[in-house]
């Protein structure tokens, strides 16, 4: 009947491993490219096999992302535009405005490459090596369960025409993971409107890239001329990839971080068997929630939610400096706090790398405190100005963390007096509490070495006690 819902991708994916880990039957091609999300036409059926089929010989240890740019790069394709010579050029001049904002609100370097303008393709392709390094550890992680799970419970047959199953199938599993990845890269190419958009240094240090078709997109869900939304967009992504481009270090950090954190996450045998078993075949909402909610990520151990901690700690910092040197380079927009709103809102509701993050390692990446920081840069930027402020960006050892971001007026005052530790400020703070407190009630010595109270010298607590309250003299502050 036309009501009845119809079978789609991943219902057969579900299918396919439940009747595998079943030992019900071997795989059907039809059903291996539903799993990648690729359409069931002979064609692409034939291009999957001959994938998994290379995949299962070579039977190599890692997973083989070279199937990952080109699917990303076909998804994106799909409803692209090509570029042409009118929207190069605003793009080209809405950088050359950006620059010359930008110079006037930090000290962190220009760029020395010509920014560009990318369609969604060419941003899928630039991007697909990083998505596969932050992925890998994960697609091992999962590659390595499913070699488990075919090795305890696929039937006979199959074991027979693949071989060395084990190697076999990590190769197979590494390869759908592969081209799984490879459908996500191609939706995000749809949704970013520029090579730093996600948060995450996607592109190399020297990079800045707008997407125009999605940056046209955007601004025509805001009551904003173009010119001015491609401006401010401009303005964004060039502080962040000068910001990377001056701390060479920190997009090393935020991408070993993140690899880092993926390496942590193990998925046992039991938990593919688990997450499939109590799956209904016939039920498509139970398949995709599961599906779309990474059931086969383990939850998050204390020594992953602490390193997840940092790496939203530093993200809030790298966006929160972004916002603030945006906020000031394009106050001449007559719309900029308009457009500002929707760029947080976007980035609220998850942000085009959000859903990408969870699903395939099971992290989000969104920088909850990244108001937070933002009003910290803004303080330091108000108190000691933009050279003070884009210093701290110089080393690892000299940016800011999460206590500085919840107390930013205790990072003013240190970085007022360079000189002062930590411990310092502490000490400080002790003393001029206690002066603050007790130097009323403090007795005093007079010149003969006796101690003068409360009729000697108006003011002093008749108790005669010390700051210790064990009747040792204080000495107050002199002039």
């Amino acid at each position: 009947m036309p009501d009845e819902p119809q079978p789609g991708p991943d219902d057969d994916f579900q299918e396919m491993l439940r009747k595998l880990l079943s030992g019900e039957g071997q795989i059907d091609p039809s059903q291996l490219a539903g799993a990648a999300g690729l359409p069931n036409d002979p064609g692409a059926v034939a291009e999957l096999m001959a994938q998994l089929q290379r995949a299962a010989q070579n039977g190599r240890d890692g997973i083989d992302f070279t199937v990952t740019a080109d699917r990303a790069a076909g998804i994106a394709r799909e409803g692209a535009q090509p570029l042409d010579p009118a929207t190069t050029q605003a793009a080209a001049q809405a950088f050359q405005v950006a620059a010359l904002w930008l110079d006037e609100v930090t000290t962190v370097a220009e760029l020395t490459a010509t920014p560009s303008v990318y369609t969604r393709e060419q941003w899928a392709r630039a991007t697909a090596p990083v998505w596969s390094q932050i992925a890998e550890p994960v697609a091992s992680s999962i590659a390595s369960a499913l070699t488990e799970a075919i090795d305890q419970r696929a039937p006979e047959e199959l074991k027979t025409m693949l071989g060395d199953v084990s190697k076999a199938m990590r190769g197979v599993g590494g390869a759908l993971f592969a081209i799984q990845l490879g459908q996500v890269v191609g939706q995000l190419a749809k949704e970013v409107v520029s090579g730093g958009d996600v948060g995450v240094p996607l592109l190399d240090e020297q990079v800045a890239a707008l997407v125009p078709q999605n940056v046209a997109e955007f601004a025509d869900g805001l009551d904003v001329p173009v010119d001015e939304v491609r401006i401010y967009l401009a303005v964004r992504e060039l502080a962040h990839a000068r910001l990377f481009r001056s701390a060479r270090w920190l997009r090393l950090h935020i991408i070993s971080s993140i690899t880092e954190y993926a390496k942590g996450v193990h998925i046992p045998f039991d938990r593919v068997e688990e997450s499939l078993s109590g799956i209904d075949p016939t039920d498509q909402e139970q398949l995709r929630d599961a599906l779309a909610s990474g059931a086969l990520i383990p939850p998050r151990t204390p020594e992953q939610d602490a390193a997840l901690a940092r790496l939203e700690t530093m993200l809030a910092l790298v966006e929160g400096w972004v916002d603030t040197v945006t906020a000031a380079a394009t106050a001449r927009l007559p719309r900029s706090g308009a457009i500002a709103e929707m760029v947080r809102r976007r980035r609220a509701a998850g942000g085009p790398a959000e859903s990408a993050f969870a699903t395939l390692v099971g992290l989000e990446l969104r920088p909850r405190r990244l108001r937070e920081a933002a009003a910290m840069w803004q303080r330091v930027t108000d108190e000691l100005g933009a050279d003070d402020r884009d210093a701290l960006w110089a080393a690892f050892d000299l940016v800011p963390g999460s206590d500085d971001i919840d107390a930013p007026e205790a990072l003013v005052a240190r970085l007022r007096n360079p000189s002062q530790t930590p411990e310092d400020d502490a000490f400080d703070r002790a003393l001029e509490d206690l002066l603050n407190d007790t130097t009323a009630d403090r007795p005093t010595e007079d010149e003969d070495g006796g101690i003068e109270g409360p009729d000697d010298q108006p003011g002093t607590s008749p108790s005669g006690d010390g700051p210790s309250g064990d009747g040792t003299p204080g000495s107050g502050p002199q002039r």
